[in-house]
C-alpha cells in the first residue's frame, strides 16, 4: 500500500482521561483545548451542565463529562480542561465545551481497528460510545457527541449558540 492510501486510511483521535479511563474524540472535531476557568452559571440547568462563556462573540455551553456519564464529582485542578468540540446537530453546527480531567495524546488510528461497544442490556447506556480503539494495549472508548446530550438538550444549546 502507498503511503497516501495508508494516511487516508487513517484518521486521528485526541484522547484524554477520564475517572482514571481513556476517552477518545475525533481530532477533526477539536476546535481548542482551554484551561478551566469559570463560567456563567444558568439557572435550572441539570447538575452537569457548568454554565456558558463567550468564545469570540459565541456562547459556548459547557458539560462537566464525569457528571454527565454518572462518575463522581472530582475537584477541578490544573490538569482539568475545557476541551471545545465542533458538534453538527440537524443543520446546526454548535460548540460545545467538556470538561475532562487532562488531555493524554493524539493517536492514528484505523478506521478497521475500531471495535464494535459491547453490548451490555439494559442495564448501563453506552449510546455515546462510537466504538472501542486499542493502542499500546489500553482500551480507548471513542464519544460520538451527537449521543451524548437528547434532542431537547441539543435543541436548548442550539439557541444559546
Amino acid at each position: 500500500m502507498s503511503e497516501t492510501a495508508e494516511r487516508q486510511d487513517t484518521s486521528q483521535i485526541l484522547s484524554f482521561s477520564l475517572n482514571n479511563e481513556e476517552y477518545g474524540v475525533d481530532i477533526l472535531r477539536v476546535n481548542t483545548i482551554r484551561e478551566w476557568t469559570n463560567v456563567t452559571t444558568l439557572p435550572e440547568m441539570p447538575n452537569y451542565f457548568r454554565g456558558v462563556f463567550n468564545l469570540r462573540g459565541t456562547i459556548v455551553p459547557v458539560i462537566d463529562l464525569r457528571e454527565r456519564l454518572g462518575m463522581p464529582h472530582r475537584e477541578y485542578d490544573p490538569t482539568t480542561v475545557v476541551i471545545l468540540l465542533n458538534v453538527q446537530y440537524k443543520s446546526n453546527e454548535l460548540v460545545i465545551g467538556i470538561v475532562v480531567d487532562s488531555v493524554s495524546d493524539t493517536h492514528s488510528i484505523n478506521p478497521q481497528d475500531i471495535k464494535d461497544t459491547p453490548t451490555v442490556g439494559d442495564c448501563a447506556k453506552i449510546e455515546y460510545l462510537h466504538g472501542l480503539v486499542e493502542i499500546d494495549k489500553r482500551l480507548i472508548l471513542l464519544l460520538d457527541m451527537t449521543k451524548l446530550l437528547s434532542d431537547k438538550q441539543f435543541e436548548h444549546l442550539s439557541a444559546l449558540n
